[in-house]
């Protein structure tokens, strides 16, 4: 009886011991779900070109589409994205999506961070701030804001500033879906800054004409992030997307190889 008991036992050491090992595997699932958050002047379909790259990679992708009214409904939008996902997520931004994954990162879902030419603001500050040192782009000087303080850029702007990489079709295609936005909603400030407890990966838009590259350079070293330099316009994803791509898919390969 004793050697039964014993045999038992050990039955249920080794059994805990899988049981354990099964948990830990769970726990380090690998992160097929991707979350993609449009800036402003802009909508979902500037991820039209990266979806399919990553899609026939086998990640579940979805493009948040963003009101552009407030930091606050872009945040929630995401939010409610992210809570239809089933399993670990990595959370894309682009521009002004980067402020938008950044206050929404903390999700407990969000394995990781991508920032696209984006804003990487701190907790406390605005768009506006983060890019403020680095003075005003072409881009930023194309805005136009009408008496209800809703923005959009002109013409000449989506043309030569934002969108200036692609071939001129494309370009009238970016124009032709901009976004107008609520304009103080560079001035919310951040409550969150999900980069600090989150692993970052960057792309920098050497040729960036909205944003400043020294900006988003000084971004990813802030967040002590990886990053990329494309010799892109603020479209990155649209200029260059596998290469974009490229970058997202190692953020899920390497997300949860990384401690939070």
């Amino acid at each position: 009886m004793k050697i039964a008991k014993n045999l038992f036992a050990g039955g249920l050491v080794v059994a805990s011991a899988f049981a354990s090992v099964d948990q830990a595997q769970s726990q380090q699932q690998a992160v097929k779900n991707i979350v993609l958050v449009h800036g402003a002047f802009a909508d979902g379909t500037s991820w039209g070109k990266v979806i399919p790259i990553l899609e026939a990679r086998g990640f579940h992708v979805v493009a948040v589409q963003n009101p552009l009214t407030s930091l606050a409904d872009d945040v929630n939008a995401t939010r409610r994205i992210l809570a239809l996902q089933d399993g670990p997520v990595i959370l894309v931004g682009h521009s002004w999506g980067g402020a938008v994954i950044t206050e929404a990162g903390d999700d407990p879902k969000v394995a990781g961070l991508v920032y696209v030419a984006a804003y990487v603001p701190d907790v406390g500050q605005s768009a506006n701030e983060t890019s403020a040192p680095f003075g005003p782009t072409p881009g930023q000087q194309a805005i136009q804001v009408d008496a209800q303080k809703f923005a959009s850029m002109s013409a000449e702007g989506i043309l030569n500033s934002f969108a200036d990489g692609l071939p001129l079709p494309e370009r009238r295609l970016v124009l032709a879906v901009q976004g107008q936005i609520y304009g103080p909603m560079f001035d919310e400030k951040l409550t969150h800054a999900a980069w600090k407890s989150k692993p970052s990966w960057h792309v920098i838009s050497a040729k960036d004409r909205t944003l400043s590259p020294a900006m988003e350079e000084a971004g990813a070293k802030k967040a002590n992030g990886r990053a990329i330099s494309l010799p892109t316009c603020h479209v990155a994803m649209l200029q260059e997307p596998k290469k974009v791509a490229d970058l997202i898919t190692e953020a899920a390969n390497d997300a949860v190889k990384r401690p939070n």
